[in-house]
């Protein structure tokens, strides 16, 4: 039930997906529910903590690049259009940023622990200069993502997707 309240958090947002909705497709009548979550909030709450390192751990078993060449698979997989057009699977940082951001301390923490986890895969020796780059990789991943999938013009989707990688990869 809850990878399910997961996905739905991810494709449909935080305020959207229902308990009867999310109970429905896990097969459980309502009254399942309360054994399990004392409250909707609850439910969204969990769910948005296990959607981080689910959709993350995705993107790296895609990425699936060779360690000299990490970067640069991450890049490609981030900006593709399978991730871009697969919220419910893909990285929670982008779907779960605003929420994050007015969450309460656990989910902040959850969102920290990924944006950490993707700071250390990028931050090469550790130096002040890669961690900065780093900052700038993910920071330009999200919100490429983000706006990609928030624009209606598919070309110029598409085009954000792209530039963005091709200025990734040439740093």
């Amino acid at each position: 039930m809850l990878r399910i309240a997961s996905r739905k958090m991810r494709e449909d947002g935080m305020s959207r997906p229902g308990v009867a909705e999310i109970m429905q497709e896990a097969g459980l009548t309502h009254g399942g529910f309360y054994k399990h979550f004392a409250s909707r909030e609850d439910l969204i709450a969990q769910a948005a903590t296990a959607a981080l390192p689910e959709g993350s751990a995705q993107i790296e078993d895609l990425a699936g690049r060779s360690e000299q060449d990490r970067r640069t698979g991450l890049i490609d997989t981030y900006l593709s259009k399978e991730h871009r057009d697969s919220p419910g699977i893909g990285c929670a940082l982008v779907t779960l940023g605003a929420a994050a951001g007015r969450g309460d301390q656990s989910l902040k923490e959850a969102y920290e622990k990924r944006v950490r986890g993707y700071l250390t895969r990028f931050g090469g020796d550790g130096s002040e200069e890669a961690r900065a780059e780093a900052m700038l990789t993910l920071s330009a991943l999200v919100g490429a993502t983000l706006l990609s999938r928030a624009v209606a013009d598919p070309a110029l989707a598409d085009e954000l997707l792209e530039t963005v990688a091709q200025q990734l990869e040439q740093r």
